[in-house]
């Protein structure tokens, strides 16, 4: 008797003018329980934010998607080409539910970087594929649930950093939570001013208003006030039960004020009370300073496995600002003037996904 025949994995790139099959991704992604930058949307967001073309591999047997690949393209004339899965996420790589779906995508993956001229390939997240680098020790992700009211959630953080809020309390601060112009442009102003004062190029301010637009219901501004000044801001999303500061940061005066402290922990309960059950803190490089003040808020480190294909011939791509070779560039960032930093900072930031 002959053996049956099994249905080959068929691949084919998603056409993100076809709203059907987004929306079919969409769907895949939503099942799958995928992260937020597995999303079409997402993908679409940082095309019109920062013009890197959001594409993606489908993976399908018998009508049925069996896997999905996000990917950005990004073009740089600083750091070169590469694919990102996904482009100014922490998260991505590889959704499949079988092994053969797997090793399809990654293949149509570097076949496509090779007709493309594109250097390599990060994945950040999921399966590593066979042959590839994989690295573990470079970011940690950071989430715990969240506390069933607001004097729990309160003494949930521990005590010195629970100190530091309740300073930040005593202030009076006002809180705005918002997604209009106004929340746009205090969020720039404090995120703009953060990131310079870390020595990195801030992003365009088109990604912030196009990531509003793509997740109308599903992510917001929270900025903290000293009368009409904002001292700090974060956009942050809400996906699949838990709340994920993303873009935050504040001016020079918030580390008096505690500014940060107060959004973090106000956050905290405008999220439950949206009905979300944990906070992700995101990821921050091992070892550095986000990555202890996120400890110093209860929250364990999960190191976070990241994969990587370099083409033939081709040097790997390197975005790492702890690296030694950016330590002086970042310090002359530094002492720009924020004027001349927010004009240069969007520019070479496009790079940066």
């Amino acid at each position: 008797m002959n053996a049956p025949v099994r249905a080959a994995t068929m691949l084919r790139p998603l056409d993100f003018r076809d709203a059907g099959e987004v929306r079919r991704i969409e769907g895949f992604v939503a099942e799958a329980r995928g992260s937020l930058f597995h999303r079409p949307a997402w993908l679409r967001a940082v095309e019109a934010g920062t013009g890197q073309r959001a594409a993606g591999f489908v993976a399908e047997r018998l009508g049925t998607v069996t896997g999905w690949l996000p990917l950005t393209e990004v073009r740089s004339t600083l750091f070169g080409k590469a694919l990102v899965s996904s482009g100014f996420g922490v998260g991505g790589g590889i959704i499949a539910a079988s092994e053969d779906a797997a090793r399809a995508l990654a293949e149509a993956a570097q076949a496509h970087a090779m007709s493309g001229g594109y250097a390599g390939i990060e994945l950040r997240g999921g399966p590593v594929p066979e042959g590839w680098d994989s690295w573990s020790d470079k970011h940690c992700g950071f989430e715990r649930r969240l506390a069933a009211d607001d004097e729990a959630l309160l003494l949930a953080i521990p005590r010195k950093a629970r100190a530091e809020v309740r300073k930040g309390l005593g202030f009076g601060h006002r809180i705005t939570i918002g997604r209009g112009r106004d929340d746009l442009a205090a969020h720039y102003a404090c995120y703009s001013a953060s990131v310079r004062n870390l020595g990195t190029p801030v992003f365009p301010r088109a990604l912030f208003a196009a990531m509003l637009d793509a997740f109308p219901e599903s992510s917001d501004i929270l900025t903290v006030w000293a009368g009409q000044t904002p001292l700090a801001s974060v956009l942050s999303f809400y996906h699949d039960g838990a709340v994920m500061p993303f873009w935050g940061g504040g001016v020079f005066a918030a580390r008096a004020a505690r500014a940060n402290e107060v959004m973090y922990y106000e956050l905290m309960l405008h999220a439950r009370r949206q009905g979300m059950e944990r906070f992700d803190f995101g990821r921050s490089k091992t070892g550095s300073g986000p990555f202890a003040f996120k400890k110093n808020w209860g929250f364990e480190p999960q190191p976070l496995t990241y994969a990587g294909w370099t083409a033939p011939g081709q040097p790997a791509r390197n975005i790492d600002p702890t690296d030694a070779s950016y330590s002086r560039k970042i310090e002359l960032w530094k002492k720009l003037p924020l004027p001349v930093a927010n004009t240069l900072g969007p520019w070479i930031a496009r790079g940066l996904a």
